[in-house]
């Protein structure tokens, strides 16, 4: 099967810094669409940013400019800037993959990482 391991989260001070990783591993054949969710402390899950198999970003509006996507084949990176309290939440990697010795595309949520920023 296909693993995916988040990296990065933390505490954070309003205005501040944030990078986020994550990773796929197993047997990977390929990765497709990888995308980062995040479910705040209501408990509503939203997309932030989504990266296509065909090299398209996808940044959600409300963090359009502050947040920036980078891909690097397996792995999906989040460079998180001017973070702000309404940014704190729970922040999970999807993958959608092709996985050794499997038909089709399956799909594959890591386990979270929290980023909590105080003012």
């Amino acid at each position: 099967q296909v693993h995916l391991v988040e990296s990065g989260g933390g505490l954070v001070q309003t205005g501040g810094s944030l990078r986020l990783s994550c990773a796929a591993s197993g047997n990977v054949a390929r990765t497709h669409t990888m995308t980062w969710y995040r479910q705040g402390p209501g408990g509503t899950r939203e997309m932030v940013a989504r990266s296509g198999r065909d090299g398209s970003v996808t940044i959600a509006d409300s963090v359009k400019g502050r947040f920036t996507l980078s891909r690097d084949r397996d792995a999906l990176h989040l460079q998180m800037t001017s973070l702000q309290p309404q940014d704190t939440g729970t922040y999970m990697c999807h993958a959608a993959a092709e996985v050794i010795g499997e038909l089709g595309v399956l799909t594959f949520w890591g386990q979270g990482t929290q980023v909590t920023v105080f003012s």
